[in-house]
């Protein structure tokens, strides 16, 4: 069985899960790896506490080798945000944002220049809330310092390329929320000056395994300002304050969740093992099957056809809006609805059998549609 096969043949989520972009069911691997540790840390054994604390390392080297960065540039966070928060407050100048994006980039962005009074936000609307690089093209001023964008779109799957997104920018830096790609889709993820990640959605290891990757440019231009004691050179207690540390390690705050970068570890080196790219095409297939549901039973789709993740979103009619709802709860199909819009989101290892759930709600709503359309009268010729 190759790496992939093993890889597919590792998601055993109930069927009718499709709720990857909310949460990720933790793989196998991870759990056991998560069982091993804890079990480490109970005996109170100086070699298992070392075990353990290793995953620290482990995890920045799978993830160097999964985003194709090297290692001593990924400082391990809680979460994305802490990632943003790093980024943003230490940042001086100009950033631009989409006023249609997950709210942790406009928020912190503007927490950050409120604290500090050094970042100016710069906003702007595209037309149709998905941020392409001739947009932001359109947008972008002498004055603007720094870009801050998502990877994926949380509402559409919508995915910008990163790629001719730093042509169009130039030298500015590059900040990436990318917690809905890293793991299934297969980016230039090294373009990012700043690269945000979690891997409690599309990786499967649980909350708490946030990280951030800061390139040399963006770390002469952003200061360390949120970092504690972890992220200074020097022992403790010897009375003064040293230098940052090299590297992202001056973004450190205290030590690191080393039960989190465990699961980490083992769930980004399954990726690495499985090939990103052969992941990325399992999980755009599923997508595309996603969508082709859907247009069989005429659910319009608002994520474009040709720039996806495994986000599909469904944009019924507001007469279908409450029967898809409800037959999608009915036939055990788990996703996201928000503001009239149904978020369905696909691995790589999703089923047959949850497919199939999903077709069969789908067909429900199209058969109540048909049984409620008016008759048509036929006028009879005198």
């Amino acid at each position: 069985m190759s790496a992939l096969e093993s890889f597919l043949d590792s998601f055993d989520e109930e069927p009718g899960y499709l709720n990857w972009p909310a949460f990720g069911p933790l793989s196998p691997t991870v759990l056991e790896e998560s069982r091993a540790d804890a079990q480490l840390l109970a005996s109170g054994r100086a070699s298992g506490i070392a075990l353990v604390s290793a995953h620290r390392d482990e995890a920045r080297r799978a993830l160097g080798d999964l985003l194709t960065v090297p290692a001593e540039e990924i400082s391990l966070q809680p979460s994305t945000t802490y990632g943003l928060m790093h980024a943003l407050f230490g940042l001086t100048g100009t950033v631009l944002v989409s006023s249609a994006e997950y709210p942790a980039l406009p928020v912190t962005a503007r927490r950050a220049g409120e604290a500090r009074g050094r970042l100016h936000v710069r906003d702007f609307a595209p037309s149709d809330g998905m941020l392409r690089p001739e947009t932001v093209r359109e947008a972008l001023t002498d004055d603007i310092d720094a870009v801050l964008v998502s990877l994926v779109d949380y509402r559409t799957g919508y995915t910008v390329d990163l790629s001719a997104l730093r042509e169009v920018i130039g030298d500015r830096l590059l900040i990436v929320d990318a917690v809905q790609a890293v793991g299934v889709v297969d980016a230039d993820y090294a373009a990012a000056d700043v690269l945000c990640g979690n891997g409690y959605k599309w990786l499967r290891a649980g909350y708490g395994t946030g990280f951030v990757r800061f390139s040399p440019a963006a770390r002469e231009r952003i200061e360390p300002v949120l970092a504690g004691f972890a992220g200074l050179e020097g022992e403790l207690g010897a009375g003064e304050f040293g230098a940052p540390r090299a590297g992202a390690d001056a973004f450190a705050v205290t030590g690191t969740d080393s039960l989190a970068a465990g699961r980490l570890a083992v769930a980004a080196s399954e990726l690495v093992d499985a090939g990103i790219a052969a992941v990325a095409a399992e999980v755009a297939d599923r997508a595309r099957h996603v969508m082709a549901l859907a247009d069989r039973y005429q659910i319009p789709v608002l994520t474009p056809r040709n720039a996806h993740s495994g986000i599909v979103a469904l944009e019924p009619d507001p007469a279908d809006a409450g029967p898809l709802a409800a037959a999608l709860a009915n036939h055990g199909v788990t996703a996201t609805a928000r503001g009239g819009v149904v978020r369905v989101g696909a691995h790589a290892g999703t089923g047959a059998d949850t497919l199939q759930l999903l077709g069969d709600a789908l067909a429900e709503v199209a058969a109540r549609r048909t049984v409620l359309a008016p008759p048509t009268v036929v006028a009879l010729e005198s």
